[in-house]
């Protein structure tokens, strides 16, 4: 196979480094990469990204390579198989702080640089009070960005037109608020002019972004058909899905400093991106909380295998559009095909999504992702969700960490595994239930108060130890519709 680089490609044309990219992982090169790469091809981007490791290690690959890598886009798009692949050659540079820090700094310098881009993780957007100024390189990417700010602020002697546009894709809420927060608070621990300060408030944007792309990254396990495919050696393919959803806050200003309305891409400028925070919380997370325990109990393994069966699958369905879009004050049509897109990706035949990989700490997942569907939904029809209140059910016998002589996989805090091995000492369902619910410290408030909540969650208990999960779930439904008439 030839050497994977740019001569050997013919991609020899330098781009102006205009997006600095904190991050080298398989997310970002699978997401942001390579709607870059699109922007530059369908509208006239001209953008060249150098990338910074925001932690110690090498380069090495990416440096061989010259930026070069090819991304494999699988999965389905409304039922149809999408299988792909490209060659991502956005990327121009590469620089790696903790061994060269004077290379790093340079980058303030540069004039046609505009855009920052981030993903540390979520833990990468913290506060070090151990960082100070000189004491590079910093620990902290904050320290970091705040370090390149001030060196970029003093080059250019404070031009507003000098400052950049951040947009940090960071999995934590309001992230690019955080950020900003923190950099401020680095100024002050340095004693920075209040001119920098300044000058960070009225030329630098930051901008919170809603991500949304499943990137598996390197296909280890079937490297071989995807070397086949390729004329060139590539050490760094990434793997992803055909689903993709940036959501980012902005105005005009930002519409008009990138062009993404010129791509086909689900990429969205917005005032206010909670109302899409909340969409895939409520349904994409939600859905996978819903169905790991009751799917694991009743002897799937993975999530498309789930999606697949007649019974699991039409459950999943049932609980989003009957119950957890009914909860949701957002418009039915985009509910529906946003849901739609959620089930093609829990479909896809490329990825391998075990259950027992998303049932970590099942309990705080279900009162974030879950809970609230369940609650508004009593609220707005009087009554509680059929599937959301079997599901919850499920949970609970899914903590007593065993089923039918089988071991479960139930991964959470020691503590909370702790209570609820006490609990099940129980032998009474309803013992059960008033336990689980009325604890505070799992769902934030007493779930006993919630209409006849704890009488349906003993009822499921007793079927699904009883009669298993589907002829369990089938009398519950029974009697859901029974105490519903009446």
């Amino acid at each position: 196979m030839k050497v994977l680089n740019r001569k050997n490609t013919g991609l020899t044309q330098k781009l102006p480094l205009k997006i600095i990219q904190f991050g080298e992982g398989n997310f970002l090169r699978g997401f942001a990469d390579y709607i870059i790469d699109e922007l530059n091809e369908k509208a006239d981007f001209s953008a060249g990204v150098v990338v910074v490791k925001p932690r110690k290690g090498n380069l090495d690959v990416l440096k061989k390579q010259e930026g070069l890598y090819h991304l494999f886009t699988r999965g389905l798009e409304k039922g149809e198989i999408i299988d792909k692949k490209q060659l991502i050659s956005c990327i121009q540079k590469s620089v790696e702080p903790h061994t060269d820090y004077g290379a790093y700094l340079a980058l303030s310098e540069l004039e046609s640089l505009q855009f920052l881009i981030s993903n540390t993780t979520e833990a990468g957007i913290a506060f070090d009070e151990n960082d100070t100024l000189k004491g590079y390189p910093h620990s902290s990417f904050p320290a970091k960005v705040t370090a390149l700010l001030y060196e970029r602020f003093k080059h250019f002697n404070g031009a507003i037109d000098k400052g950049l546009v951040i947009i940090p894709c960071e999995l934590i809420n309001n992230n690019a608020d955080v950020l900003k927060k923190i950099i401020l608070k680095y100024a002050d621990l340095w004693s920075l002019s209040a001119n920098f300060v300044k000058w960070i408030n009225a030329s630098t944007s930051f901008h919170n972004t809603l991500v949304d792309r499943i990137v598996p990254g390197y296909p280890s396990d079937d490297i071989e058909d995807y070397e086949q495919q390729l004329d060139f050696e590539d050490k760094l393919i990434v793997s992803s899905e055909v689903f993709l959803l940036w959501v980012i806050e902005g105005d005009e200003k930002l519409k008009q400093q990138i062009p993404f309305d010129k791509i086909e891409q689900d990429v969205q400028i917005v005032d206010d991106l909670q109302p899409f925070r909340t969409r895939k919380v409520r349904i994409l997370n939600g859905a996978h909380t819903v169905m790991v325990p009751f799917s694991i109990l009743y002897g799937n393994e993975t999530v498309t295998e789930t999606m697949d069966k007649n019974f699991t699958g039409n459950f999943v369905r049932q609980a989003v559009f009957e119950e957890i879009n009914k909860s949701l004050d957002l418009p039915k049509e985009e509910l529906a095909t946003f849901a739609e897109a959620v089930f093609d990706r829990f479909r896809n035949p490329f990825i391998k999504h075990q259950l027992a990989s998303i049932a970590l700490n099942s309990i705080s997942k279900f009162k974030v992702r879950v809970l609230p569907s369940l609650l508004d939904y009593e609220i707005k029809c009087n009554r509680l969700p059929l599937h959301l209140t079997f599901s919850l059910a499920c949970l609970i016998r899914f903590y007593k960490g065993e089923w039918r002589g089988n071991e479960l996989p139930v991964n959470d805090e020691e503590a909370i595994l702790k209570e609820m091995k006490e609990i099940w000492k129980a032998t009474e369902y309803e013992k059960i239930a008033q336990k689980v619910l009325e604890n505070e410290r799992f769902w934030g408030q007493d779930l006993t108060k919630i209409g006849d909540l704890r009488a349906k969650i003993a009822l499921a208990l007793q079927l699904i130890d009883s009669e298993g999960i589907e002829n369990g779930f089938n009398q519950f439904a029974s009697e859901f519709t029974i105490k519903a008439v009446e």
